[in-house]
């Protein structure tokens, strides 16, 4: 009786049952109290308030229950390979690309705290700097620039406020400029991604640089994304370039999980990456203003999820990495019916 109650309800996102999902696990029954595991597709899940409301709802009408304990955790699906497609990267069951044709509108800024915020949330998350020619994740993060520049060890994952991070910022001393062809370019981004050893990540985060050149083209070409998350300021021209790179991802078959408006508010304008995502038929994630808080803690290598946890803008990145989990739970689930 209830394992058939529980049938009945359904993942708001999923939109199939919790039972068929195997969300339900481990269900004992003793003396009137029933104790069992509800296991998510991501610990970042949005719903999860919503989904205890509806599964106490439904065993509310059954009169022998008299308490409900229920243990809550995450198991974290694979991007579903897709037929002809590039392969996944071992060690890594998602991969999400932050990119926007257009420098300046605050990607690393995103990306940094995008992962941050999903490890806060009880993912295990990876950060790869692929903008190759000017990487700032090394100081966004509190990193020495250069660090494993000496010795024989090689370029490997550094941990810093709860993720893994590899930039070519970390083996280059400061100040070294990077002046590297295309091909050259497309091969660090390939190595960054391939020869890493990475080890049961969630989400690996990659920080694109600007433009629809070699980087973002190797990086769709050579690994299995789960999708992408297009970063703008509200100026006429930056969203002008934001479309292009919907276009380019449109075109290299890499899903878009939507748009972020990056410093909005009085001096650059609101609203126009919104009125972006309803023309081109894709998620409007958020919007973030432009914080001088922001911006110190990228200098400080404090990002603002950890430096201000309780702050509006904080809270603003969370809901966005809670968006940006679940719309990859949801593709999958569509990818792995889709297999069936």
């Amino acid at each position: 009786m209830i394992i058939a109650t529980l049938s009945n309800v359904n993942d708001p996102e999923l939109h199939q049952d919790i039972v068929s999902l195997n969300m339900v696990r481990d269900v004992e029954f003793n003396s009137g109290k029933l104790t069992f595991s509800m296991i998510l597709t991501t610990p970042a899940c949005p719903l999860r308030e919503t989904l205890d409301q509806d599964v106490r709802s439904a065993l509310a009408n059954l009169s022998d229950i008299k308490e409900i304990e229920i243990d809550w955790g995450a198991e974290v699906r694979s991007t579903v390979s897709r037929e002809g497609g590039p392969s996944a990267i071992d060690g890594v069951k998602n991969i999400i690309a932050v990119g926007s044709n257009k420098g300046g509108v605050g990607k690393s800024t995103i990306s940094t705290n995008l992962a941050v915020a999903l490890a806060k949330l009880g993912a295990k998350v990876g950060i790869i700097d692929a903008d190759i020619t000017g990487p700032n994740i090394p100081t966004m993060l509190g990193i020495t620039e250069g660090i494993q520049s000496e010795g024989n060890v090689g370029l490997h994952p550094i941990e810093a406020h709860g993720i893994l991070a590899a930039s070519i910022g970390f083996v280059l001393p400061q100040g070294t400029p990077v002046v590297w062809r295309g091909p050259m370019i497309g091969s660090g981004v390939r190595q960054l991604m391939r020869d890493i050893q990475w080890e049961n990540i969630d989400y690996l985060i990659i920080d694109l640089p600007p433009g629809t050149s070699d980087a973002s083209m190797t990086m769709a070409q050579d690994a299995l994304i789960a999708g992408v998350v297009i970063v703008s300021s509200p100026q006429k021209v930056a969203i002008e370039d934001a479309r292009k790179a919907v276009g380019m991802f449109d075109r290299l078959s890499v899903p878009i999980f939507g748009i972020v408006e990056n410093m909005s508010g009085d001096i650059f304008g609101q609203g126009g990456a919104r009125e972006a995502a309803e023309e081109l038929g894709i998620e409007f994630l958020g919007e973030l203003p432009l914080d001088s808080s922001v911006r110190k803690g990228s200098d400080e290598g404090v990002p603002i999820v950890v430096s201000e946890p309780n702050s509006i803008i904080a809270d603003s990145f969370i809901g966005i990495a809670e968006q940006v989990a679940s719309r990859c739970s949801v593709l999958q689930f569509a990818g792995e019916e889709a297999r069936i």
